[in-house]
């Protein structure tokens, strides 16, 4: 993949983090990157890194390889009718980052036959960990590996259904606010019961990672592990049932749901 020629159109936030984790990773050359925005000056710090900056999105397709579109889903297929005639056969393969946008739609404006993604990464891509979901219209084995590799460079990947799509950015993208969201409650009741901010953040922060580590590498069901600190007339099982009497997993499954319906609106 170093020799790979990669360009992010549009460069905001979830553009920027996967920027970030591909310097981090160093799977691709900085000199092989273009990023493009409205207003470029917002990445000039890019500049010192090696990364090459431009406003002139059909520039940077000519320059590149792989074709990223970080674009809002309002805007991304009227830049891509303006772009259409830019995408080349055999040398182009584009991703789209936006939610919604199906790959029937993305391809009837890019009518040249080249391969087309849609991945939906989530920013935790900043510091090497996203979960990456992909989906695809290709049957190129070549094309499939580079994306695969691309974001692999960032986290772990999975392949999906497209009909799924909107489902992945509900929960591996949005995923991160609700998670941020609870770890950010748990360090307010640390507060509470005693602890300064910095160290309630150390210790909610270690607890939640050993949790997902525990899930990951030992593949049992959640109650599984929790089992194993409920024990009976405990603190933890008190706890728990104070949180679900509240609705906790209630609340958290309802916005999970609604937010997978503002998607489908």
């Amino acid at each position: 993949m170093k020799d790979k020629k990669i360009a992010i159109i549009g460069c905001g936030n979830l553009g920027l983090s996967i920027l970030n984790g591909l310097l981090d990773d160093q799977t691709i050359l900085p000199s092989n990157i273009i990023v493009t925005r409205r207003d470029i000056k917002d990445l000039k710090h890019l500049e010192e890194k090696g990364i090459k900056l431009s406003d002139d999105n059909a520039s940077a397709i000519n320059e590149s390889e792989i074709i990223i579109v970080a674009l809002k889903p309002y805007n991304i297929l009227e830049v891509l009718k303006e772009l259409k005639t830019f995408f080349v056969p055999q040398k182009h393969i584009l991703v789209s980052l936006a939610t919604g946008i199906s790959l029937d739609q993305i391809q009837s404006i890019v009518t040249a036959p080249i391969p087309v993604f849609r991945a939906m990464p989530n920013t935790a891509a900043d510091v090497g960990m996203s979960m990456t979901c992909i989906s695809s219209n290709t049957t190129n084995n070549e094309a499939i590996d580079s994306i695969k590799q691309c974001f692999t460079s960032i986290g772990e990947t999975i392949v999906i259904d497209e009909g799924l799509m909107d489902s992945a950015t509900v929960l591996g993208a949005c995923g991160i606010a609700y998670v941020l969201r609870f770890i950010r409650g748990m360090m307010q009741g640390g507060i509470q019961i005693g602890f300064d901010a910095k160290t309630a953040s150390d210790i909610v922060t270690q607890t939640v990672k050993g949790a997902a580590e525990l899930l990951i590498k030992r593949a049992e069901h959640p109650e599984f592990e929790i089992d194993k600190v409920t024990t009976p007339k405990g603190c933890t099982i008190a706890g728990l049932n104070e949180m679900e009497h509240n609705g906790f997993s209630s609340a958290l499954i309802k916005g999970i749901v609604t937010s997978y319906e503002k998607i489908e609106k």
